[in-house]
């Protein structure tokens, strides 16, 4: 389902969103993770897949590759070390301390009792859960009944304390904070609520990291990006992606496409109503990094007049853009996404094979999408069973692929 956004607007990026959240704080960012241990240098791939643009009707196809960002094989690798740095630097203003030294351990006695909390389906926890290991702080981790045991697991393998509650993931942010309370330790969640914004504000600039390669990367591309298929959630990536992307080009920004699981809408009532919304289904989802039931106030205040069209996808849809993702073709390399991941790919699809659709956002054979693969196999065995193939498998197809593409270059 896919409904236009009529509060979207192409005026210059506004100041009092720019004093929230700017391309300066974002390169700062980008600046002090460049040498934390946590992630791999430089950027990530920007892959163009022409083959996939063939079929479906569009003149380019770019995958930026967020599988690669590091061992936690996530684009959450960028959010909470950031988050995690600056709330620091708030509670120590007087200690002299070097952001980057402090990702790199430099302080690790001085914190040693210091606790940070969070819930989290995934990709969250497991990147506070690297952060704080790196920083010598404690890290709880609050997991709902729908995170698998692999995914606890991850988690659990940076250091972290795993509380486990029965119900789901809005509960589990109710819990995070319930214990943070109780025990004066700091709560640095990814969605903000009623007098918690900071936080949230700091894992959403670090993701700025993302389209700031992006904006170098499609500047070498064929033609600009014209559209950007984004993965809904509580907000968070998409606020931070579109406000760099709206500060960089101002009037001329790609037009934004929020994609979400049906049973986790929050972002698509929260376009329907006007504010941030809570979704109206199940919020169980394959999807898991997207099962979130209310949308971040915060990340509302970008996305009300940043994003044209919202839509919703089925997991089934998500199941089969894996798979796509993964096969590859013959002009085409094979990626690894994950259920969350590969979203955008399976909001493209569906938009394509309604022309009604696709006319109605401005989707043709002269458009050039962006998408964010968010995720690589986070959990393995759910990848191998969507999709019929390990990761380390299309993995080893891509490495093949990129191989005979080298020599035939040479």
């Amino acid at each position: 389902m896919l409904i236009t956004n009529t509060r979207a607007t192409r005026e210059t990026y506004p100041n009092d969103l720019r004093s929230i959240m700017s391309v300066d704080n974002a390169e700062q960012s980008r600046k002090w993770l460049s040498t934390w241990g946590g992630i791999y240098p430089g950027s990530t791939p920007l892959y163009a897949l022409d083959g996939l643009a063939t079929a479906l009707g569009v003149g380019q196809i770019l995958v930026k590759d967020e599988s690669v960002r590091s061992e936690l094989g996530s684009f959450k690798a960028l959010g909470a070390p950031i988050a995690l740095v600056r709330l620091i630097l708030r509670l120590w203003p007087n200690d002299g301390l070097d952001p980057q030294a402090l990702l790199s351990g430099a302080y690790k006695t001085k914190f040693s009792d210091f606790t940070v909390i969070s819930a989290t389906d995934g990709n969250h926890g497991k990147g506070l859960a690297a952060a704080a290991q790196s920083a010598g702080c404690r890290c709880v981790i609050v997991l709902h009944a729908n995170v698998s045991a692999e995914r606890e697991a991850a988690i659990a393998a940076y250091g972290a304390d795993i509380v486990r509650i029965q119900g789901n993931y809005d509960e589990s942010v109710e819990e995070a904070a319930r214990l943070a309370r109780e025990n004066a330790w700091h709560v640095v969640s990814d969605t903000s609520y009623d007098g918690y914004e900071e936080i949230p504000r700091d894992v959403m600039q670090g993701y700025g990291t993302i389209a700031a390669e992006i904006v170098e990367g499609s500047a070498r591309s064929k033609s600009p990006v014209t559209h950007v298929f984004l993965q809904g959630g509580v907000g968070g990536l998409a606020a931070g992606i579109v406000s760099y992307f709206w500060e960089t080009y101002g009037t001329r920004r790609p037009t934004a496409i929020i994609v979400e699981p049906e049973q986790a809408d929050c972002l698509f009532q929260s376009a329907l109503s006007g504010v941030a919304a809570k979704a109206t289904g199940s919020v169980d989802s394959v999807m898991a990094g997207l099962a979130c039931g209310e949308t971040s106030p915060l990340a509302w205040r970008f996305l009300v007049s940043s994003v044209d069209y919202f839509m919703t996808v089925k997991d089934e849809d998500a199941v089969q853009a894996m798979q796509v993702l993964a096969k590859g073709n013959e002009s085409d390399l094979p990626i690894v996404s994950g259920e969350s991941g590969a979203a955008g790919l399976a909001g493209l699809i569906q938009l394509m094979r309604d022309p009604k659709l696709a006319r109605q956002a401005g989707l043709d054979h002269s458009s050039t999408v962006l998408l964010i693969s968010t995720e690589g196999a986070t959990a393995p065995a759910v990848y191998e069973q969507l999709v019929g193939e390990s990761g380390l498998g299309v993995l080893a197809r891509q490495k093949e692929f990129l191989d005979r593409r080298a020599s035939h270059y040479a």
